[in-house]
């Protein structure tokens, strides 16, 4: 029996880069190109009549730009959406953007916002990995109106007051987290206040987004958080995010604390940066006085680490599925058994500051 081909809808205004797409993708035998789009409104229409599996969205539209329409369409009829922006300072914020919206993944164009047939390769395996069924969903309502105005920005969560617990010294938080993560970490670490045990963090992330995002986190947080660098000394008060394209694993510093390692090195169940590397890592020095958790995200990268973390005595928790963008990480770590709890996204904060004071009194490791 054939295997069904995946239906994808590509969504850009130059005709070139329409051309250029639907080529590269017509030569893979597992894709199937359903349709064109040369606007938002275009695109709604396609959408509703083809019913492609994924979309491919350029960012620069006209008439709605891409990343209002993807908003307004993760609202109203989510489908996995693969993004493409130019290779800039302003394609990386629409990359950004994109992730924060929920997009699965980002290609980057030429600076001249060109398609080329070299990034042929990597659009090909991002629409075949947002196909996947942990990357859809739940459908919404159908889309009738793209033009209904955005409804008013949610109040920013209200951040946790400090010197609510004694933290030990030698305390660790990490967290894993990719589809739809970016907005849920920029919650959570909204919320945290400014003395928490260190924080490491791996979100998948294209590489050159990695430093923005922890720039925009940087701003919403009480916490300092920034883009880790390779001997980073994990301390309180520091949040370090995983450099895109590079995995973070954590160390023993001496007697008194951890340090971590930015590296190089070949894809841990597809991913670089590995959640489950930088989970592993800590399972095997940290034991007692490590917080851990993973956040909304498609597959199940985080998942076995987390499992060794739990073994090794650490307190876990995942993010429940009624909050999360993709339930396939947090999924994955209910099934094997590895998160404790499964936590909603506006309560992560609190549960984490409890199970650090928690874990602030356990014997030690």
């Amino acid at each position: 029996m054939t295997e069904r081909k995946i239906r994808v809808l590509v969504v850009d205004d130059s005709m070139v880069n329409r051309k250029k797409v639907s080529e590269v993708l017509r030569a893979d035998p597992g894709i199937e190109v359903v349709g064109t789009a040369t606007d938002p409104y275009v695109a709604r229409d396609k959408i509703l009549e083809l019913e492609p599996d994924v979309m491919v969205l350029d960012t620069e539209l006209p008439k709605m730009d891409g990343l209002t329409f993807l908003k307004i369409l993760m609202k109203q009829h989510p489908i996995p959406v693969v993004a493409m922006t130019p290779q800039s300072k302003t394609g990386s914020r629409h990359a950004l953007g994109a992730l924060e919206a929920g997009a699965v993944d980002v290609v980057m164009k030429l600076a001249s916002d060109i398609f080329t047939p070299e990034a042929g390769p990597e659009l090909i395996a991002k629409i075949k990995a947002a196909a996947n069924p942990d990357a859809r969903p739940a459908v919404g309502a159908p889309i009738s109106n793209l033009s209904v105005p955005s409804r008013p920005a949610a109040a920013s969560p209200a951040r946790l007051p400090s010197g609510l617990m004694k933290y030990h010294p030698r305390q660790v938080i990490l967290l894993g987290a990719s589809t739809g993560g970016t907005e849920a970490l920029r919650d959570v670490l909204a919320q945290l206040p400014g003395d928490m045990p260190g924080i490491c963090i791996v979100q998948h992330i294209p590489e050159d987004f990695s430093r923005p995002f922890a720039e925009r986190l940087n701003g919403a947080s009480a916490l300092e958080v920034r883009e880790a660098r390779d001997g980073d000394l994990v301390r309180p008060g520091l949040a370090l995010i995983a450099p895109g394209d590079l995995h973070m694993t954590i160390h023993q510093h001496g007697h008194e604390g951890f340090h971590v390692q930015v590296r190089p090195g070949e894809k841990h169940g597809h991913h670089r940066p590995s959640v489950d590397l930088l989970f592993q890592s800590a399972a095997a020095i940290m034991g007692l006085r490590a917080v851990a958790g993973l956040l909304t995200g498609m597959g199940r990268d985080g998942a076995d680490g987390l499992l060794a973390l739990r073994r090794a005595g650490a307190r876990t928790f995942a993010q429940d599925e009624q909050s999360c963008v993709v339930f396939g990480m947090p999924r994955a770590a209910m099934e094997n058994g590895a998160a404790e709890k499964m936590v909603a996204l506006p309560n992560i904060a609190t549960h984490i500051v409890r199970l650090a004071g928690l874990a602030s009194v356990a014997k030690a490791d």
